[in-house]
């Protein structure tokens, strides 16, 4: 991600799925962050790990034409070097619903949810998270597509303790399927409206994925 004078974000991350019961997924990512400001040295290290567990408790039913319904609560562990912008300094929550639903070569998903934000330290705050994606299969290999989020003031202004204003942004991307097992992730966009300047200049994404 690039922000006015500032490129930071993993690279590489790695990220580890596991089906450990039918509808369910145990999730890892491991990172390795970086922080490049202007006039400062690159820095590079380890960044907060996360831990994740997705259910779906309802499935996709096309008679009834009900979407899948997952919750995917997730916890980011301070385990970054904060002051060296390798992490966040304290722990975070996400309490979240997601749903989807596929027609043909269409698949949309998207929801939203809470973050445990709260950091007086920081001047952060809790806040929430809305999200949609539309997407379709151009090809038996490529898939493209576009998401937009938004989420609620999530700091303050020190030392006014004024909130920051919303944050309303958009990614286009897809993936590409070398084969049933390797694929290519990647997406790029920036914020549109409200704080962009400020806190989301242009953000980009590449992934291999490997799937068994």
């Amino acid at each position: 991600m690039s922000l006015s004078g500032d490129t930071y974000g993993f690279a590489p991350a790695l990220e580890v799925d596991y089906g450990l019961i039918p509808n369910a997924h145990l999730h890892l990512i491991v990172p390795l962050a970086f922080d490049a400001s202007a006039g400062s040295k690159a820095q590079f290290g380890y960044g907060d790990t996360e831990l994740g567990f997705k259910y779906r408790f309802i499935g996709q039913d096309n008679a009834a034409g009900l979407p899948e319904i997952a919750t995917f609560p997730l916890v980011e562990l301070p385990t970054g070097a904060q002051p060296r912008g390798l992490g966040q300094g304290y722990t975070q929550v996400l309490l979240p619903i997601w749903l989807q639903k596929s027609f043909g070569d269409w698949t949309t998903y998207g929801g939203g949810g809470y973050w445990f934000n709260q950091s007086a330290r920081f001047g952060d705050r809790n806040y929430i998270f809305l999200g949609w994606l539309l997407q379709r299969r151009i090809t038996e290999k490529l898939t493209l597509g576009g998401e937009i989020f938004y989420q609620t003031a999530g700091s303050v202004q020190l030392p006014t303790n004024l909130p920051s204003p919303p944050n309303l942004n958009f990614n286009l991307g897809g993936s590409y399927d070398f084969d049933d097992h390797d694929h290519l992730l990647f997406s790029a966009g920036r914020g549109v409206l409200y704080n962009s300047a400020r806190t989301n200049m242009a953000s980009w994404y590449f992934a291999y994925q490997i799937t068994y």
